[in-house]
Formats: structure tokens, sequence, C-alpha cells
């Protein structure tokens, strides 16, 4: 089992990745330039947070031209696990690899804080390890981290169980005031629909320690490998 951090000009996250992959889950894991052209070998890819290119133009849409994305969007298309967090959400989105878009937060102001997450799909590969309804307490930090799609799309992610996160409040209550940045619906989190690929603003990788004040986001990558396992023991 191999897992793959791509990296571009501007990740700052993605030695937070790699170090929950390597020395928290003791699974081999590579450090990916976003000039690579071959991502053969891979069982998951990490696209880590942070601001790549400088978030010119728009966050991720940069990005979304690199080399490596070629190879990423072949890689998608053949079922390949693909995580995007954060900034490497925006730049699913920006590959439309995802449906919708990020805009500014509400306020127009960044935010680092913890948050709570609840669980809307317990049946793919991130989630499997989570029940429906689960609390999670994990960090966000971004300044563009609003979801928004139009309505067709919303009522397209919620008829295929696409919506994975929702925030919501410590006792899971998803309201306004428990919905950080303004996204539709409270959305944090939302997969395609055939399931492979997950874009989610929170940082499982920052809250998979208890030395760091949760470790509710090591589930997520526990679930990946839960994932990977049960389809090579078949």
């Amino acid at each position: 089992m191999k897992f793959g951090v791509i990296v571009f000009p501007g990740s700052n996250c993605d030695y937070d990745c790699y170090w929950v992959v390597k020395r928290i889950l003791r699974k081999k894991v590579d450090f990916i330039w976003h000039k690579e052209r071959n991502l053969s070998g891979y069982d998951c890819l990490i696209l880590p947070g942070g601001f790549s290119y400088g978030d010119y133009l728009r966050t991720g849409a940069i990005a979304r031209f690199s080399p490596v994305m070629n190879a990423v969007e072949a890689y998608a298309r053949n079922g390949g696990l693909i995580i995007g967090i954060c900034n490497g959400f925006q730049v699913l989105l920006e590959a439309g690899l995802l449906p919708g878009a990020m805009v500014s937060n509400k306020s127009l102001q960044f935010i680092c804080k913890f948050i709570y997450i609840r669980v809307e799909n317990d049946a793919t590969p991130y989630t499997n390890l989570f029940h429906k309804g689960q609390i999670l307490k994990i960090p966000i930090a971004h300044n563009e981290g609003n979801y928004y799609a139009d309505v067709k799309t919303i009522q397209a992610l919620n008829k295929n169980n696409q919506i994975v996160f929702r925030y919501c409040d410590e006792k899971g209550t998803v309201s306004k005031a428990s919905n950080p940045n303004g996204a539709k619906e409270s959305i944090a989190a939302i997969c395609n629909k055939e399931g492979n690929i997950l874009g989610i603003m929170p940082h499982p990788e920052r809250a998979s320690e208890r030395l760091l004040g949760s470790k509710d986001g090591r589930g997520i990558f526990e679930s990946i490998i839960k994932w990977i396992e049960s389809k090579e023991a078949n």
C-alpha cells in the first residue's frame, strides 16, 4: 500500500499529511512534485492544503494546469482514491473533478480554529469507520472555504448522497451559527458520484494526534486504509 502527496509550489500542509501516513499510520508514502506525469503504483493520492501558486487569480486556478493534473484526472477516471484537503479541495473543484466552487468566507476574513463536522455519509472509502451522525472535532484554516453551487447541483448532491460532512455544533446541530464560512447547506466535504474522490475543507491531518487537540481526523485516513485492504483482499 502506498500513498502519494502531491506538492505544488505553495503547498504547506504536505509534510503534515506525509507525517500522518508515514509516522502515525506506518504506511509507505512519497512526495509527488507537480511536474510529475506518472502516478502508477499509488493506492491513494492526497492533494494537501496551502496556497498553491500563491492563490493568484483564484484558489486552485493555476494548480489546475500543473503537469501532474493530467495524470491526476486519468487516475480519477480509473477509480483511484483521491482526497483533496482545503486548497486540495479547491484544486479539485477548479479541475472539474468535483462540482461547485469556493468563494470568500462570509466574514471576508481568514478563519483558523477548531470546528465540528457531522458525518452525513458513512459508506465512502473515507468514512467507513465512522457512523452516520457522528461528530468530529477538526480544525479549519482558510479564507475561501465558502462552498457554493447552484440549486440543481445541490439537489443532485443530496439525491446522490454526495455530501459527506456538514458543519455543525458540538451536539451535531446544523445551523447558521455553526456554519463558520457561509457554505451552502453547511457543506464541509463532498465526494464525486462514484465515491472515489473526496474534497474536504477541514484539515484531518491536523487532528490525527491527541497532542494536537483531537485525533478525530485520523479516522479518515484509517478508513482509506481499511478500504484499500478490503479491495486487496478481494
